[in-house]
């Protein structure tokens, strides 16, 4: 029976209930022979749900569409970040109803729990409201938002099927760019609360006279002013400005490993959008290069209004590849397109001493025109290995090795460092605060 509906009427679907209401009326009948004072009650109890179910199909299913469904989204998705996804139900029945809602969420997030249940009174429009975190670029396709709809009676639901397929794309990460704006508009750099720096040095492009603040530099009070004024007053100065500032990201196989869903090419993606968006922010020119075996893409440094989408839209498909990065053609790329001295930060990641040794003549070489500083990251898994205490020999192999690795990973640090390259070792979790403080480091001590 269930599947003749299903056959001619593909929207139609028998509830629980009304097998149940079935299965009571052939036990009255299976009683029938053995209690004849039953009578006529199983052909009435029969007759009865019969009459209800044609009552609710034709409820149900009067001419029009009774039930409204519509998906709400942002036009693109943030990689690595919560996005709030709404489904606004709207009830056009005269009476209440039950709603069961099944979204179609894209495959990539292996996910079957967008199931929600609700009650419509007649006329209500409600609201579902959840999130979606994606943690990898590219294309996302959302399927139909199907609506299970029932009566009060609930012998049988109505399926509606709305909004279609819908494809969204996941770009880098941009929900969260308004923090850094704050981070580049501050006199301190400030990772949030979680620690401030001093900021070391000031430029000498003087700005304005204005009335002393808490923090301010004392070193930058006016007298004259101060005793024109009757209060204290100091001087500001503005950071130089149309600095070149490039992002070189590697990605190579050493970026494929994964931390927290992402892969350290994701987290160095998401550095560099915020990082480019804070530069701009200081007048600066912000520019791409990405690499692996060969020179991928190559975005100019630029300062103008549609800059970030340029680097937005070649980061959107970039991919890790299996091949080691090709540091030779990066100098040859740096020489010839980066014109002028300028900020280098180059995304990558050594596991080792000797892989920072075979690279280090071409990162010296770099490192002559251009102030270049080296971002690579620290492994997060041997750092929980080292900190916990062994329990037997074995235990004790395992922590003398992941701390034999975290100790290399330093002297690589000072490794660079003797040859007069920057370096920052980070946790993945860190590395766009890091960076961009890095960055306003380096701005007020006026050294790019």
């Amino acid at each position: 029976m269930k599947k003749f509906f299903q056959q001619y009427y593909t929207n139609l679907f028998l509830t629980d209930r009304l097998f149940t209401a079935l299965g009571f009326c052939i036990v009255l009948f299976l009683l029938k022979f053995f209690f004849a004072w039953l009578g006529d009650i199983p052909e009435i109890a029969t007759g009865t749900i019969a009459v209800l179910f044609f009552i609710d199909l034709f409820i149900l299913y009067r001419n029009g569409n009774w039930i409204e469904a519509k998906r709400f989204t942002a036009k693109r998705l943030s990689n690595g970040d919560e996005n709030p996804i709404q489904i606004e139900i709207a009830n056009r029945y005269g009476f209440g109803v039950n709603v069961r809602v099944i979204d179609e969420i894209p495959f990539q997030f292996q996910l079957r729990d967008k199931d929600f249940k609700l009650h419509l009174k007649p006329a209500e429009i409600k609201s579902i409201h959840y999130n979606l975190r994606p943690t990898k670029r590219g294309e996302y396709d959302f399927g139909f938002i199907r609506t299970y709809v029932s009566s009060p009676l609930g012998l049988i639901s109505r399926r509606y099927n709305f909004d279609g397929a819908k494809v969204l794309p996941v770009y880098p990460s941009f929900i969260n760019l308004g923090q850094y704006e704050l981070m580049a508009a501050s006199r301190y750099l400030t990772e949030f609360g979680i620690k401030k720096i001093r900021k070391l040095g000031q430029s000498s492009e003087f700005d304005q006279i204005k009335n002393y603040v808490g923090g301010d530099d004392i070193r930058t009070i006016n007298w004259k002013a101060t005793a024109r004024k009757g209060g204290l007053m100091v001087n500001t100065y503005t950071d130089e400005k149309s600095q070149n500032i490039y992002c070189i990201i590697d990605k190579s196989r050493v970026m494929r490993m994964p931390f927290e869903g992402l892969s350290l090419l994701d987290y160095a993606i998401n550095a560099s959008v915020a990082l480019a968006k804070v530069a701009m922010l200081k007048e600066d020119k912000a520019g791409l290069i990405t690499l692996s075996e060969t020179i991928g893409s190559i975005v100019p440094a630029d300062r103008k209004a549609s800059q970030l989408g340029s680097i937005m839209n070649v980061l959107y498909k970039e991919k890790t590849r299996y091949l080691e990065s090709n540091l030779e053609a990066l100098y040859a790329t740096v020489r010839s397109v980066v014109k002028q001295r300028g900020l280098l930060i180059f995304f990558t990641n050594f596991e080792s001493l000797s892989a920072l040794q075979r690279q280090l003549p071409y990162l010296k070489r770099i490192a002559k025109y251009h102030l270049l500083l080296v971002v690579f990251f620290e492994n997060t898994e041997l750092k929980g290995l080292s900190t916990d205490p062994a329990k037997d020999v074995e235990g004790i192999y395992h922590k003398t090795i992941a701390e034999k690795f975290i100790y290399e990973k330093k002297l690589m640090v000072k490794e660079l460092n003797t040859h007069g390259i920057l370096a920052i070792l980070t946790p993945p979790q860190k590395l766009t605060v890091n960076v961009i403080n890095q960055y306003l480091a380096l701005k007020a001590q006026q050294r790019i």
